[in-house]
């Protein structure tokens, strides 16, 4: 849904309907959240105790530390926490505490649209936008010109606070406003480049749509569309198959494997296949080239960022001619700093009902997994999921048949199948979960780039269009803007 002149979408949307123009029915606008598959609680005689006591055994065979190096480049991770935060609006953190996807408030759009980014655009958002410049995003400070624009307490001015929650997902998001900024600046010196974005940006709208745009505005919708349709080409075309089996990808492109008519942001992707990001972390990073090793809870956010910890992002995202620092493999492996989450992060014990967990089990991020997984949404167990959809299952880990266990909370199901049967990415159940929801966005989407014919990404980001080029992009130009000190806020 585009945003108007004075016009929030939820406007628009409104303006169609009531003009005969919006078919809105069920098959257009299904449920928001909701089960692929159905509720599944707890049955049988099994203690509480001894549940806990399973999930927690099963969640201490992961706890490793060695740096694994899977296929994927390290900041696949954080553009993935990225991508998370643009899909939904929830006020706590990713790795954190309370979060229950049945009551998520999707606030913005739950589309692939970058309204983390823009918020509702510089009438609805001015707070993101420059006064001086129209349709520049602030960005920066004196005294540390990379970083994201901030209030006197040092909160981050972005649609997403979360996107503040640490200094690499931060700097993603920063990299996506010095963009913003770049195109807006080349395409106002450059009329081959405006050429180039304008033309790009129309591609797939009515130009019934365009006409209704003010002039002023118009180069900031170009820019805008120009941006988001290279984004969603990423997550269509590096994103997912850095962490998603390729054959599994190319048959959710031509069928999806769920109903068509199931929830666009169902709880088993939020609660379980889309936090296999988790397993992904690696226990420390290189900042910089020849850098010192940081631990990730050392680079916590949501206050002014110092100079020294500006990334380099070719040590998280690779190039033609650079190669960055590995993701973790999607698998039963998970860093042992996430099991002893800080105080920050978490702190307390958990309940279960009328049963406590105590807070040394309460800081194993596994563990929290599970317990969201099985007590609180209830979810279908991994072998039920396989079966509904067709395949083999897994048998349970012998962690959980010794608590008499036989069935596997479908996160680790996930990551199990990852291990055993998708060399480190996803597949089955859970590739096919996270493939789903993310093609079924974009295809949902009447503007995204899967509906948007004959796009290709421009040539000038330079080598083969990836999260890379498009980073060195960035930090290549981002100093070259003639309004730049303008902008810092």
């Amino acid at each position: 849904m585009r945003t108007l002149h004075g016009m929030t979408r939820f406007d628009r949307f409104m303006k169609e309907c009531v003009e005969g123009k919006a078919v809105n029915n069920a098959e257009v606008l299904p449920q928001i959240f909701g089960y692929l598959f159905e509720a599944n609680p707890i049955t049988g005689n099994l203690s509480k105790d001894t549940i806990v006591d399973g999930f927690d055994a099963l969640v201490e065979t992961m706890n490793k530390d060695t740096n694994l190096a899977g296929p994927a480049d390290a900041g696949m991770t954080f553009f993935g926490q990225f991508i998370d935060h643009d899909v939904t609006l929830d006020a706590t953190s990713v790795t954190g505490t309370r979060i229950d996807p049945q009551k998520i408030r999707n606030v913005r759009t739950p589309n692939l649209d970058l309204d983390c980014v823009y918020g509702d655009g510089p009438e609805a958002t001015p707070h993101f936008y420059s006064q001086k410049h129209g349709g520049y995003m602030l960005f920066g400070r004196n005294d540390n010109p990379y970083d994201l624009p901030r209030n006197s307490e040092g909160r981050a001015l972005i649609g997403d606070p979360r996107n503040d929650e640490n200094i690499i997902v931060s700097q993603v998001h920063g990299a996506f406003i010095c963009l913003h900024n770049i195109l807006m600046s080349k395409a106002l010196k450059d009329k081959s480049i405006g050429r180039t974005i304008a033309n790009c940006a129309s591609m797939g709208i009515r130009k019934t749509a365009l006409d209704e745009i003010p002039t002023e505005k118009m180069l900031f919708e170009q820019v805008r569309r120009f941006i988001r349709l290279h984004y969603q080409w990423l997550v269509l075309h590096e994103f997912l198959p850095s962490f998603v089996d390729p054959h599994v990808i190319k048959h959710t492109l031509a069928k999806d494997p769920f109903h068509d008519r199931g929830p666009v942001m169902p709880v088993e992707f939020s609660v379980a296949a889309f936090r296999f990001g988790h397993v992904t972390v690696q226990p420390t990073y290189k900042l910089t080239a020849g850098g010192d090793d940081v631990e990730l809870f050392t680079m916590l956010g949501f206050q002014n960022r110092k100079p020294e910890t500006t990334v380099e992002m070719s040590q998280f995202f690779s190039t033609d001619t650079t190669k960055a620092q590995k993701a973790r493999p999607v698998g039963t492996t998970m860093a042992k700093s996430l099991f002893k989450l800080p105080d920050n992060v978490a702190s307390g014990p958990i309940r279960w009902g009328d049963y406590t967990i105590d807070e040394k089990r309460a800081k194993k991020l596994a563990l929290r997994n599970i317990l969201r997984d099985r007590t609180s949404i209830q979810v279908f167990s991994g072998q039920d999921a396989a079966l509904h959809l067709g395949l083999t299952p897994l048998d349970a880990p012998k962690a959980l048949k010794d608590h008499h266990i036989d069935k596997t909370p479908l996160w680790f199901y996930c990551m199990q199948e990852a291990e055993t049967l998708g060399h480190g990415r996803l597949t089955g159940v859970g590739g096919s979960i996270v493939a789903s929801v993310l093609i079924r966005l974009l295809k949902l989407d009447s503007e995204s780039v899967i509906n948007t014919h004959g796009f290709e990404p421009w040539a000038g980001f330079g080598g083969n269009f990836s999260m890379g080029t498009l980073m060195s992009y960035v930090e290549k130009h981002r100093d070259e803007l003639d309004v730049r000190e303008d902008l810092y806020c």
